[in-house]
């Protein structure tokens, strides 16, 4: 595993290699979001929350994916992110593509291929999550995200100051507020975004894909967490016990449902564990 604390553009904590560069993938989406808070004074929290959001098609998230694409003036069919189970609803990233359909309408911009490079949707991304990092738009490698549209390569440590500076952009607080305010469209269950919204005041999360969790905190840091394998079922354990170092609360953390992670056989039996050494 390998983690970053960053505060006022320093490390704080750090585990692992901190320089290690990935891809964003999921954890860009409040960022991503940011050009839509801006461009549309007529988005609820709900609206942003899913527009930010790795939905788990449960009949809530649907329902605000569907309230979105009202807004936007658009149907299931302009979406762009293929489909889940035979629906493009359904689509863990349909409030994003929502969301990205909703700005082309607020400025006037082609539907069709917003989700390609060129388009000024994806341009608009690439320059949120740059400056955001403080990096170089074209220093940032690139490639085609699960979903379709664009995705973008840093090292953990500048996507934990990207999120530690979430707030201090245009929209940011907006978007940060809905997202803690219904956590629950963010991923949901036992997603550890989630549980870290529910569990701890003033806390923002967002996961993507291949074991990667980004945060910011109440007090200005910003967090970016790695399981080297990929594997989702290590966040929760590596979460806590970063955050341990951190300073919050081991115990409250092990309540909230981050930390040690038992492992149950098919007869429900506990029978191992999953822990982070950092």
């Amino acid at each position: 595993m390998h983690a970053v604390a960053v505060r006022d553009g320093r490390a704080v904590e750090r585990a692992g290699d901190p320089g290690l560069v990935t891809f964003m993938r999921s954890s860009a989406k409040p960022f991503q979001a940011l050009p839509l808070a801006r461009a549309r004074d007529d988005l609820d929290e709900r609206d942003l929350a899913i527009a930010s959001a790795s939905h788990r098609a449960d009949p809530d998230q649907l329902a605000a994916v569907r309230a979105l694409l009202v807004k936007a003036d658009v149907t299931e069919d302009d979406l762009e992110c293929g489909a889940e189970d035979g629906s493009r609803l359904r689509h863990n990233c349909s409030g994003k593509h929502a969301g990205m359909l909703a700005l082309c309408r607020a400025r006037g911009w082609p539907l069709r291929g917003y989700r390609l490079a060129e388009h000024p949707v994806q341009e608009g991304c690439r320059a949120e999550v740059a400056a955001a990092a403080e990096v170089a738009a074209t220093d940032m490698p690139s490639a085609v995200d699960g979903c379709g549209v664009v995705t973008f390569a840093l090292p953990l440590e500048r996507m934990a100051h990207a999120f530690g500076r979430l707030e201090e952009r245009d929209a940011g607080p907006r978007v940060a507020g809905a997202m803690r305010a219904h956590p629950e469209l963010i991923r949901g269950g036992e997603a550890a975004d989630t549980l870290l919204m529910r569990g701890f005041a003033g806390w923002t999360a967002k996961g993507g894909a291949e074991g990667l969790l980004c945060a910011a905190g109440p007090d200005g840091v910003g967090v970016a967490l790695k399981v080297e394998d990929g594997s989702s079922r290590g966040v929760r354990p590596a979460l806590g016990a970063f955050l341990a170092r951190l300073g919050l609360d081991a115990g409250a953390l092990g309540h909230a449902g981050l930390g040690r992670l038992p492992l149950l056989n098919s007869r429900g039996d506990e029978c191992g564990e999953i822990v982070a050494e950092l």
